[in-house]
C-alpha cells in the first residue's frame, strides 16, 4: 500500500470517548469515506493483498461493508454480493443461506447470510470489511460460502485488530492494525 494512503487512513481516523458511561473508546471511520483520494485508493490497495488470488466476487458485511465491499469488487473487475444481517427491517422474497457466529466484540451473536443465487460452485469469494476485531462475521459468511459450494479466498480488511492466530486461521490481510490507529483503547 502507498505510504500516502497508510497516513491518509491514520489521519482521517479519530477515536471518540463516549464518556464517563463507557469502559472504551469508540472507533470512527467516517473520515475516511469523507476523503476522495481515500476512497480512490482504498479499493485497489485492498485488492491488491488478494489479486493474485483471482476472486470472482466479493461479499462484504452490512453496513461498512456495502461501502468498501464495491470499491474492492470494482479494483478487482469482480462482482459485489451484501452480506446480510438478520433482523433488518426488509423482507427478501427468495432464498437466503445463513449462518450464525460466534459471539462478537460486544458479546452478541448474529445470523449473517447472502442471496443464495449469487454464489455459485465456480465462484472464488473474497471477504471484505472495514475492521475486523474477533473474525466473527468472517467466519460466519466463510460458512455460508462453504455452504453454497464456493471457494473461500480470504478476508481483506482495512483494520485487523484480532490475534494473529484469528487472522492466520481465517487468512485475514488488512492494511492497517489497531496498533497504527494510536492510542489504542
Amino acid at each position: 500500500m502507498p505510504d500516502a494512503l497508510t497516513k491518509r487512513l491514520v489521519d482521517a481516523f479519530r477515536w471518540i470517548d463516549p464518556g464517563p458511561e463507557s469502559t472504551h473508546l469508540v472507533s470512527d471511520m467516517s473520515g475516511w469515506w469523507r476523503d476522495p483520494e481515500i476512497l480512490d485508493g482504498l479499493g485497489p490497495a485492498l485488492a491488491d493483498l488478494f489479486r493474485t488470488d483471482r476472486p470472482t466476487v466479493v461479499i462484504a458485511p452490512e453496513v461498512t461493508g456495502y461501502l468498501v465491499g464495491p470499491l474492492v469488487a470494482t479494483a478487482l473487475g469482480a462482482g459485489f454480493v451484501p452480506g446480510l444481517k438478520e433482523g433488518a427491517d426488509r423482507q427478501i422474497a427468495e432464498p437466503v443461506t445463513w449462518a450464525r457466529t460466534e459471539p462478537d466484540y460486544r458479546g452478541r451473536t448474529l445470523a449473517l447470510g447472502v442471496r443464495s443465487r449469487h454464489i455459485t460452485p465456480a465462484d472464488r469469494v473474497l471477504v471484505v470489511d472495514d475492521w475486523v476485531s474477533t473474525g466473527a462475521q468472517v467466519g460466519a459468511l466463510y460458512q455460508v460460502i462453504r455452504a453454497l459450494g464456493a471457494t473461500v479466498v480470504g478476508c481483506a480488511a482495512v483494520v485487523a485488530d484480532c490475534p494473529p492466530e484469528i487472522q492466520t486461521r481465517l487468512a485475514i490481510r488488512s492494511l492497517l492494525t489497531s496498533d497504527t490507529l494510536d492510542p489504542h483503547p
